[in-house]
């Protein structure tokens, strides 16, 4: 038989079996006719199928701390909406357009496929559906469940199978569902077009109203859009905005032609221009109000397997979710460091600063601020990566963060049983006696005694654990260090959370203390939050709280460990809140309550950092040029305006990290830190100060004791002048 012939037999066939099945679906089985019908549907399986109906991907709305919203994620842009709140007029036009009869009929429309099959016979193939809305809700939810591109495929294939499949499904959903129930499943999964998936988002994204404000003609658009939402896109250009307003005229005539509307009504319509407005949707980071903070949410989910086993499932976790999720930023606290920063550092400045407030005790991430805008444009001056953040969480490579690491030296000799008075001679250079004096952490010696370091315009002599800490004494802590050891310091610097922004190991050589490593404020402002907590040390935390589409709330705790013993970190604060008042941060000055912290400035000014914290909160602010902050120092530059010869810590992080501490704890009363264990750790060990020694008239004249000839100028990260 030639193959036209035997397209039209098969054709034939299901034509048969599908009128036979319109029967049996439409009436009650009755004697031998009841049996027949039975028979057929057997030889070709047409028994109503289970449909699996994954919900469909609905929009993540992220807030803040007050429960505002400041950011949203989506796969796919759709806001579930109950049949009552979508306007009637949207019903009757997508039901005139898409299936008329659809109250009347069961899971299939008898008159609608018997002409979809006429049309079919004469065409050879599958050229009209003759599809019922239902059908159409279960080829929705088929496609929206498609992994890979051969489901959707055989979601989208133009074939008997697949219309037989449909079929079985929407038998199943037509006796799981009232009709309304599947109306509004249908509304809430349809694509219209332009990125908006449901009626509700195409309302809002087509009109800028709501689905239940839809009029007749934006009614009659939307359900036009339904048929071939590609080709009517309004995105598109001219050509596609002409078909989809051919297409809305053809909804209202059919709906005139159902009586739905008046012949007035239609002519009103007809004449009312397509109106679409294109309202942008919101979400996504670049459109929130706290980009950085938003990127760090975004890659705590993605990365974080409590939130999903699979990079995959964390995906569609976020993206497909319908979450709410409440986070831990602060509006006041934000407000506060970003006009902090905005007063001292412009967007247009090739440096950059960027600043963390966190909350000690809990780890919450209460600000995130940067000097740039987030955006892609170089003539702008805009950046893509998160300058406040670790590489895991959106974050470049970070800047060394200098002598804010002198902080975990002090806090080692604090665990090692020295007093605040302890200290010894420091010389104008330092350099390492042996190979041997300095061991990392797997016992390998790497100590260079070729290589001088100094303190620039540091004063050497003699320098206790206040005073060293004080002014910033590189020679002093180089030689802390080498007492307390290198690793035990490393160690102790973990323990407050510290890493590398690049996830790398830390380095770990004599100059650990200097800050030789590259680091982010968030890191650097938590450990600090750690000392300011007695010790207690907590993950940083972005994330409080997911409420789930079915109303299930997941709360997320704190996640805290006794870091330091609560009376070192006790002493660790009192030394460290003598750099506001008598060290390279009295200048600056203090900010009205207890608060301590740690200027930090690395070799040549390449960045400049201050961390600092309060009981109440802590913060990290460092600047650097994101072109590469070796090749780009902060020498002879002009910042916000005013031009600086140098930037040290105390230049711009610590006036900025003070604007921002003033206006962000206005209101929230001050508490005072514990005070120092004075039998423990006040006075020192042995005589606080070595005797005179009578001078050597047959000693050359040289350098100070410890300094060893000329040498290079705050080597290694160091802080030559806080």
């Amino acid at each position: 038989m030639p193959r036209r012939g035997t397209e039209i037999v098969r054709l034939a066939a299901v034509g048969v079996a599908v009128g036979v099945l319109v029967a049996g679906v439409a009436l009650p089985a009755v004697g031998g006719a009841g049996l027949g019908i039975v028979s057929a549907t057997n030889e070709v399986n047409l028994k109503p199928e289970d449909l699996t109906e994954p919900p469909p991907a609905e929009v993540t709305v992220v807030q803040d701390a007050r429960g505002n919203e400041i950011a949203r994620f989506y796969e796919e842009y759709r806001e579930v909406v109950k049949l009552d709140e979508m306007a009637e007029v949207m019903k009757t036009a997508i039901i005139s357009i898409e299936d008329y009869r659809f109250y009347e009929h069961g899971a299939i429309d008898i008159e609608g496929t018997i002409r979809a099959l006429a049309k079919n016979l004469q065409a050879g193939g599958v050229s009209q559906g003759g599809s019922s809305i239902t059908q159409q809700y279960v080829k929705q939810v088929l496609l929206n469940s498609a992994d890979t591109e051969k489901e959707k495929n055989a979601a989208l294939e133009s074939s008997y199978a697949r219309k037989l499949n449909e079929l079985r499904y929407a038998m199943a959903v037509e006796k799981k569902y009232s009709k309304d129930e599947i109306l509004e499943k249908y509304l809430n999964i349809a694509y219209f077009g332009a990125g908006a998936y449901g009626v509700e988002a195409a309302a809002k994204r087509f009109f800028g109203v709501t689905a239940a404000d839809l009029t007749l003609p934006q009614a009659a658009t939307l359900a036009g859009a339904v048929q071939d939402p590609n080709s009517t896109d309004p995105n598109l250009g001219k050509k596609s905005r002409a078909l989809l307003l051919n297409r809305r005229n053809v909804v209202l005539n059919r709906m005139a032609e159902l009586k739905k509307i008046t012949p007035a009504e239609l002519a009103e319509a007809k004449a009312a221009r397509l109106g679409y407005r294109g309202t942008k949707l919101p979400g996504g980071c670049e459109s929130s109000k706290y980009p950085y903070f938003c990127i760090y949410v975004r890659n705590e989910i993605l990365k974080n397997p409590e939130f999903g086993k699979t990079a995959k499932a964390r995906l569609e976790f976020l993206n497909r979710g319908g979450l709410t999720i409440k986070t831990t930023i602060d509006p006041t606290m934000q407000a506060a460091a970003d006009k902090a920063i905005k007063k001292w550092v412009h967007p247009s400045d090739n440096p950059a600063a960027a600043e963390a407030l966190v909350q000690p005790g809990t780890g919450a991430i209460k600000a995130m601020a940067t000097s740039r805008i987030f955006g892609r444009s170089k003539a702008k001056n805009e950046i893509s990566y998160n300058l406040v953040a670790d590489a895991k969480h959106g974050g470049g490579l970070g800047f060394q963060a200098g002598s804010t690491f002198k902080a975990f030296t002090l806090i080692t000799a604090l665990k090692e049983g020295m007093k605040i008075n302890d200290g010894f001679t420091a010389g104008a250079g330092y350099l390492a006696p042996g190979y041997s004096t300095f061991k990392n952490c797997k016992g390998q010696p790497i100590g260079d005694p070729t290589h001088t370091i100094t303190n620039d315009e540091g004063s050497p002599g003699w320098k206790t654990l206040q005073t060293g800490t004080w002014d910033s004494v590189n020679t002093f802590f180089l030689m802390l260090e080498q007492k307390v050891g290198l690793c035990d310091t490393i160690k102790t610097a973990k323990s407050l959370g510290i890493r590398r922004s690049d996830g790398g190991p830390l380095t770990e050589f004599e100059t650990f203390t200097l800050g030789t490593n590259e680091m982010d404020p968030i890191t650097v402002a938590n450990a600090y939050a750690a000392i300011g907590a007695r010790g207690r040390y907590c993950a940083p935390m972005a994330i409080t709280q997911i409420t789930h589409r079915d109303g299930k709330t997941t709360a997320y705790k704190p996640k805290c460990r006794q870091a330091l013993n609560p009376g070192v970190a006790d002493a660790a604060a009192d030394v460290l809140s003598g750099v506001l008042t008598k060290g390279t941060m009295r200048g600056v000055g203090g900010i009205g309550r207890d608060a301590a912290g740690k200027t930090g400035t690395t070799d040549d000014y390449a960045a400049a950092w201050f961390a600092g914290f309060t009981p109440d909160l802590a913060g990290a602010v460092s600047i650097g040029d994101p072109r590469g902050s070796q090749d780009h120092k902060l020498t002879g530059v002009t910042i916000g305006g005013r031009y600086y010869g140098a930037v040290a810590g105390a230049t711009l992080p610590g006036p900025i990290w003070k604007d921002t501490m003033l206006a962000a704890l206005k209101g929230v009363p001050p508490t005072s830190f514990t005070p120092i264990d004075p039998a423990r750790f006040e006075g020192c060990s042995q005589a606080c100060r070595p005797a005179p020694q009578p001078i050597d008239d047959t000693r050359e004249t040289g350098p100070e004791d410890g300094a060893v000839g000329d040498a290079d100028v705050g080597d290694g990260g160091g802080d030559p002048r806080g």
